[in-house]
């Protein structure tokens, strides 16, 4: 070994072709989790507590793929959605939703969005799915 072995947990974005990731979500806490964790994994991540802020944020800069949660103080997820679709955006998106709320995800889903999970997810799922949703973006350009 040449000891310059990359040990890539996320083998769709090495480093140089990082998924740029939104995580649109109102519990600040989780946010900053998950954002870290996901930040470990060669994801780059911007956080949104809001549904305000994730509008700024896509005025803004591109994103692949987001995380977007359900229900959120401001304005619910599908909501934010159907922004989304107005702007044209070109990006995945993953609805997260609690218990009893699937079919406000499914909603999502019928509107455009890629998929739902529910929360709390485990991380190597979300990944997962993000990973799927990244490809599909891909195959579509």
């Amino acid at each position: 070994m040449n000891g310059k072995e990359v040990h890539s947990v996320n083998p769709v974005a090495p480093e140089t072709d990082r998924i740029r990731l939104l995580i649109v979500d109102d519990e600040e806490g989780y946010v900053n989790v998950l954002a870290n964790r996901l930040e470990k994994r060669h994801f780059d991540v911007t956080k949104a507590f809001s549904g305000g802020d994730a509008i700024r944020a896509v005025r803004g800069q591109d994103f692949d793929v987001a995380i977007l949660d359900l229900k959120m103080e401001d304005m619910d997820g599908i909501e934010v959605l159907k922004i989304f679709n107005q702007m044209g955006l070109d990006m995945e998106i993953i609805m997260l939703t609690g218990h009893g709320s699937q079919e406000a995800a499914r909603e999502g889903i019928s509107i455009g969005a890629f998929d739902y999970l529910t929360k709390p997810c485990e991380l190597h799922e979300l990944i997962r799915k993000i990973n799927q949703a990244y490809r599909k973006r891909k195959k579509s350009e």
